[in-house]
């Protein structure tokens, strides 16, 4: 029906859109910009033509890493050698 259901209070109005301006040449691909946590769902693509076809996409959006932390142990000697670690949750 060249429309996108955003379901209730999703917030999805300002980050969705077909990838072709005219799904009804064969591609009714949607993009979803900016994912969020809140994103996480599971998503029904519908297409009718003569018939309805419907598929489900379960997406799951993770949160992104905090950043890093790193620090060096040893001592900088040239011709020695150090250890550099790195954590992050």
């Amino acid at each position: 029906d060249h429309h996108v259901n955003y379901g209730s209070g999703s917030g999805l109005q300002d980050r969705v859109a077909f990838v072709q301006n005219d799904p009804s040449q064969y591609d009714a691909s949607i993009r979803l910009a900016d994912l969020q946590v809140s994103d996480t769902g599971t998503y029904q693509c519908r297409v009718k033509k003569n018939t309805v076809a419907v598929h489900e996409v379960i997406v799951t959006v993770q949160e992104k890493p905090a950043d890093p932390q790193c620090w060096t142990e040893g001592e900088l000697v040239e011709g020695g050698s150090i250890l550099l670690r790195c954590y992050s949750r």
